[in-house]
């Protein structure tokens, strides 16, 4: 690996082989999310505990400080959006020229397996990764799959996981799901999770975070269930306690549950 490549991916994935990525990107097809509608403000409490920033050249250039330490791993797929026709309908929206004008230490892409227009979202996968390998900027593909929630079993993920390792990806972001080490275990490169189910408490989303690092994760790709949280900072060193620190889901509550109190007399 070129000396550029292997830095870039040290900055990103931690000494101990974990990570803890905070995606602020979703307005690029959701437009102002709730809690995210001041990205400046949502990410000020929550960056010194994460890894990186998955975030927009917008959003980017407009809330993120210019001394920011951390990170940045630079969204550049784009083209629809919730209210358009079809979500998989993504194209490159920021050139590697860019990505390197801004610093970025990864770029991350959409690819939709399965959908009307999986072949145009893996070939520009395909294309970015040979732009990424030529100026050595690693390539983070997200297992997308729009409005389809059912696809979310192991024996799909497991299937956009691999396809897109073979297709270059230094990095997949993909969801939690059952049986997740069949995911894990036929992906060549690093995984990290986008999420999971939809569930009502803390202890479940700690549950399922711990399960995927048991079982061949990485780390984290965590936006919503941080930052959509009342407690963020709380959540945030929670889930940073498992990726990092071992901790047990129980542990991760207890430490949420301390930590929400000091942030309910700040706010």
């Amino acid at each position: 690996m070129e000396w550029g490549m292997a830095n870039r991916l040290a900055q990103l994935i931690q000494p101990d082989g974990h990570a803890l990525f905070l995606p602020i990107d979703h307005g690029y097809f959701q437009g102002p999310t709730r809690k995210l509608e001041e990205p400046g403000k949502t990410i000020k409490p929550l960056l010194p505990y994460a890894d990186a920033l998955f975030v927009t050249r917008g959003v980017l250039r407009s809330s993120v400080a210019p001394d920011n330490s951390k990170p940045v791993i630079l969204r550049v797929s784009g083209g629809t959006s919730v209210v358009g026709k079809d979500l998989a309908n993504e194209g490159i929206t920021t050139s590697m020229e860019e990505a390197i004008r801004l610093n970025a230490s990864a770029v991350g892409i959409s690819v939709f397996v399965g959908s009307d227009y999986e072949k145009e979202s893996l070939l520009n996968l395909a294309k970015l990764v040979d732009d990424g390998e030529r100026y050595g900027i690693p390539v983070m593909a997200v297992t997308a799959v729009g409005k389809e929630l059912e696809k979310r079993d192991a024996r799909y993920l497991a299937l956009a996981c691999r396809i897109a390792a073979e297709l270059g990806a230094r990095v997949v972001k993909t969801y939690w799901c059952e049986d997740f080490e069949k995911v894990t275990g036929g992906c060549p490169v690093p995984v990290v999770m986008a999420g999971g189910p939809q569930v009502d408490t803390e202890l479940e989303i700690f549950e399922f975070v711990h399960d995927g690092m048991q079982k061949g994760s990485i780390g984290v790709n965590l936006g919503r269930n941080i930052w959509q949280n009342e407690f963020p900072a709380a959540m945030i060193k929670a889930i940073r306690a498992i990726v990092h620190g071992n901790a047990a889901p129980e542990e991760a509550q207890a430490l949420y549950d301390g930590e929400k109190k000091s942030e309910a007399k700040k706010q």
